[in-house]
Order: structure tokens, then sequence, then C-alpha cells
């Protein structure tokens, strides 16, 4: 697994200006818990932990609750520069899912149950078809948009303006939803890897709170916190 992502852990590690060296997965302590923003050298030491631990139990996962469906994730380094905190799900050519995050949202993180918890919620992105079930909503939204501008008598770029508001429509309709399932989700994967979800859940207090906006990308925070609690419940 160690082959997957050490390059992107040292190239993390170089923007941020420090040379690192990192412990092979699955020695050493777990990290401790940062008062403030962890060196670049304590990040990359979480996060080599916290891959360690966390990818076998979504794949694990994966493999139960899917079929056809390809269960390998590749951990990413997403290097861009000037960008807000962010981890995010995405497929290869070849349809394997990648897990990335920006070196912005690794200097954030403030402990391992954090961490587990944000990489939790995006294997189980995938893990929940997330991506197909929103292309599908964009494709519907597209045609019905479509449809509707060329019974009232659109030309060519009134009908395209209209797919394309159409599709942003479509894409955003259960995007609400699919965060909740992926904290859902997420919540059970961190906790099988040995994090506890509810202190990882604290991440959402650094988050600008999107609250409950008509055809929002995001819910509101308290009801995210609250999808981890009671996923809690049930798992204990």
């Amino acid at each position: 697994m160690l082959g997957r992502w050490l390059g992107g852990v040292i190239a993390a590690a170089g923007l941020a200006g420090c040379s690192l060296a990192v412990a092979p997965p699955g020695g050493g302590q777990p990290p401790v818990e940062f008062a403030e923003a962890p060196t670049p050298e304590q990040a990359a030491r979480t996060f080599v932990y916290v891959v360690d631990r966390v990818v076998p139990v979504a794949e694990a996962i994966c493999l139960e609750r899917t079929r056809d469906v390809p269960c390998q994730f590749q951990i990413a380094i997403d290097e861009r520069p000037g960008q807000a905190p962010n981890a995010f799900q995405t497929l290869d050519e070849q349809g394997n899912p990648i897990i990335a995050f920006n070196v912005p949202l690794l200097m954030d993180i403030r402990n391992p149950d954090e961490l587990a918890f944000v990489m939790g919620h995006e294997t189980a992105h995938h893990i929940a078809g997330h991506i197909a079930r929103q292309q599908s909503g964009m494709m519907q939204g597209a045609l019905v948009a479509g449809a509707l501008a060329t019974l009232g008598g659109g030309d060519e770029a009134a009908i395209r303006a209209a797919q394309d508001m159409g599709a942003e429509l479509g894409a955003r309709r259960y995007s609400k939803r699919f965060e909740l399932e992926a904290d859902a989700l997420g919540t059970e994967i961190a906790w099988r890897a040995g994090f506890d979800p509810l202190v990882g859940a604290q991440f959402f207090s650094r988050l600008p709170d999107p609250g409950n906006r008509f055809l929002g990308t995001h819910p509101p925070t308290g009801q995210r916190y609250e999808a981890v609690v009671q996923t809690m419940q049930t798992l204990r």
C-alpha cells in the first residue's frame, strides 16, 4: 500500500519547505493532537498513520457492499497553490477511485481522528456511488430543461443555456443527501479503523456553516454532526 501514496506525502512536505523523514506504515506510536497547526513533519506522519489504517477498512467495506466496483483506493496529494483546505473523491480513466487531499487541509488537521473522519467521508462517496448518481441527475436535469426550452421556442443558444442550467440543478438536487450519506458511512469507516468519529467531526467547527440554503451543495453543520452522532449510537 505504501507505494500508492508515499511520494505524495513527500511532495506535500516539500511544498511546506521542510525536509521530511516518515516512519513506515504500521510502526511507531499514533500521532498526538496538535494545539495549533501541525508542522509539516507532524502532518506527514499523521497522514501516513491514518492512511495505513483507514484505507484497508474502506476497501473491505467497499468489497462487502458493492458489486463490480473498483475498490482499490489511490491516495493523492493536490499540490496546486492558493487553495482553501479541501479533500475530494474522483475517478481515473479506468474508473478506479482516487481520494485527494490538498496541502492546506493536511496542515489544518488537529488530530488523527479528524483526518480519519475526512478520509472515511471521501471513500464513502465512492462506495455509495455518488459520482454516478450525480452524473445521472445532471443528465436528467439537462434533458428536462432542454426539452422545456425547445417547447418554448428557444433558439439553439437558449436551449444550450437551459441544458447547462438544468445539469447544474440536477447535480445539486441530491448533493446534501449525498453529503449526509457520506458522513454516516464515513463515520463507520473511521470507527472500524479504530478512530473516534465524534472527535473527528469537530473538524466541522472550523468550516463555514453553509446553513440550509436552497439547492446548496452541503447541509448545515449541525445536521452533519447529528448524522455522526446517530451513526455512532447505532454502531455502539
